[in-house]
């Protein structure tokens, strides 16, 4: 291994003129240094041959016997001239190094020209000598060309110039590192009622990097958040078959199971506390790329490339600009609804794990079957569990009535312990699913346990998050200083009228119709119990019983 650069001695570098004169000397001095002594004779019939003086040829043995035994020991050594010596007097340099720090080195991006003008002026105040513009171009020119171009023109202008540096830890074990990003996708979906256009969606994917197999795959409308980055840690952690099944989908997708490493860019979804503290409770180690160098998240940025570039072929799509889209309308073209969409992406993904992967040399199908086999991943059995782990945090006090959460109370039977302790108890941890409302998760403060905390009023339909932020919106346009839940409630029955009669025209209607349809399923209420049969008197009609304490509420 070398330990230091290596030299270039000539060999390219060298006249030709040079070099072949240094060959013929080769030629002659390499038999004489192989004698111990050089006599005059010897000498003499070399200078003859070379057309030199003997004084020269015992140069050339000596410079051949010191060096390495090589052609280039015998060319001529070359005078810097003096270049790259600081030959400036001390004060005129601390006036050109000053300048150029101050004023060249600035997103101002003065000119070469601009630059003398000021040092010749600062020279002549203090009646020194005055540099060249060729000796301040030099000057400029031994900048470090990163730290120049980044303070001239910005850093991600210098990014080109920098080494992509360093060896990254190496991983060995599948799931031992994810990458995790988003995309809008470039298509425009349909609504699944009209068929009509309703913009593109977001897609939110996962990769394991050893294998580079997609693990987690997540299509939605909404805008990329912490519940965006939860679904695709689920969809990541628990077993694909129930959700291929649910999109009648026909392909074996084996990878599954908890990251241990979860490498992610600097946007605000990443830094939340959910995904922070969800990570935390399963031992996820949450890792972030160096700020303004995104080949650090390299891998994940090819996977989302390469899907974009296979959606390029779908109906409606929007290319990846408006100059390679051209005259193609897109929006006339659109023909695959969000399910539609879901369901190709899972096709796609099971395709691209059965190809041979340019940088493995096999399919990630076959290396994640492979590795997998030695080191199983651990999986999540409970996707529900698991996702509450990563949804909103909220914070709130319990009253006596249950918890208000903008408005909107929520209570159960299972609060009733609590509610005689609250005042001890203090602010409770609450999480929040925005794409359903309708119900609530309160962490137990006695037990490592969510329970789940539905609206006090049953018969309130499940709105999101988004419905539920328009709503109080609409509400104080209309100039409402107080908005109540009754309010709230008839506020978004009445937006989703107007949505409705509007679903065939408008393409936000349509698109804030499709949202609603994408809320997560409800669980299935439990059977009520019977009421037990009232104690009948000794003839047998119905005992009266007087009330029981009435607790005012």
């Amino acid at each position: 291994m070398v330990d230091g650069p290596v030299a270039e001695r000539g060999v390219l570098t060298a006249p030709d003129e040079l070099w072949d004169a240094a060959v013929r000397q080769a030629e002659v001095i390499r038999p004489l240094a192989e004698k111990d002594t050089v006599g005059l004779a010897d000498a003499d019939k070399a200078a003859a041959m070379l057309q030199i003086s003997r004084r020269q040829v015992y140069v050339l043995v000596g410079r051949w016997r010191a060096g390495e035994g090589v052609v280039s020991d015998l060319l001529p050594g070359r005078s810097s001239g003096g270049r790259g010596g600081g030959r400036l007097p001390d004060e005129v340099e601390t006036i050109v190094q000053e300048v150029l720090r101050t004023r060249y080195l600035t997103r101002q991006r003065r000119t070469v020209a601009a630059i003398c003008r000021e040092i010749t002026r600062q020279c002549r105040a203090r009646g020194m000598q005055v540099p060249s513009r060729g000796t301040v171009r030099r000057r400029i020119a031994r900048l470090d060309p990163v730290a120049s171009t980044s303070a001239r023109e910005g850093s991600e202008a210098a990014r080109p110039l920098r080494s992509a540096g360093g060896v990254p830890p190496e991983v060995t074990e599948v799931l031992e590192q994810v990458q995790i990003d988003h995309t809008p996708v470039d298509v425009i979906v349909v609504d699944e009622q009209h068929r009509l256009p309703i913009g593109r969606p977001y897609l939110t994917a996962a990769i394991d990097v050893v294998s580079r197999c997609v693990v987690g795959l997540v299509v939605t409308l909404e805008a990329p958040s912490a519940t965006s980055v939860g679904l695709c840690l689920a969809h990541a952690a628990t077993d694909k078959r129930p959700w291929l099944e649910r999109l009648e989908v026909d392909a074996v997708w084996p990878m599954s199971g908890k990251p241990r490493e979860l490498y992610v860019d600097n946007a605000a979804e990443f830094k939340s506390e959910a995904l922070r503290r969800g990570c935390d409770q399963h031992g996820i180690k949450l890792r972030y790329r160096p700020p303004g160098q995104p080949h650090f998240g390299g891998i994940i940025e090819r996977l989302i490339g390469t899907m974009m570039e296979m959606v390029h072929e779908l109906p409606g799509t929007t290319f990846s600009s408006t100059a390679e889209r051209g005259t193609y309308d897109s929006d006339a073209k659109a023909a695959l609804t969000l399910r539609e969409l879901q369901r190709w992406l899972a096709l796609a993904v099971a395709c691209y794990h059965g190809q041979v992967h340019e940088a493995l040399g096999r399919t990630p199908a076959g290396v994640w079957a492979e590795m997998a086999a030695v080191a199983s991943p651990v999986t999540v059995t409970n996707e529900t569990a698991f996702l509450v782990d990563f949804l909103p945090v909220l914070r709130r006090t319990l009253s006596r009535s249950g918890f208000v959460i903008d408005h909107v109370q929520y209570y159960s039977d299972a609060l009733k312990p609590w509610i005689a302790r609250r005042e001890e108890l203090g602010r409770f941890v609450l999480r929040r699913d925005p794409r359903d409302i309708s119900r609530i998760w309160a962490l137990d403060p006695d037990q490592d346990a969510y329970a789940e905390i539905p609206y006090r009023t049953l018969s309130r339909p499940p709105i999101s998050a988004w419905e539920h932020k328009a709503a109080i919106a609409r509400l104080r346009e209309l100039g409402r200083a107080e908005v109540d839940e009754n309010a709230l409630f008839a506020m978004v029955a009445q937006m989703r009228e107007i949505t409705e009669v509007a679903a065939a025209s408008t393409r936000k209607a349509r698109r804030d119709r499709q949202r609603r349809t994408e809320a997560p399923p409800q669980p299935s209420p439990a059977p009520s119990p019977k009421p037990p049969a009232p104690p009948t008197g000794s003839d047998g009609e119905v005992a009266a019983r007087p009330f029981e304490v009435i607790e005012q509420w």
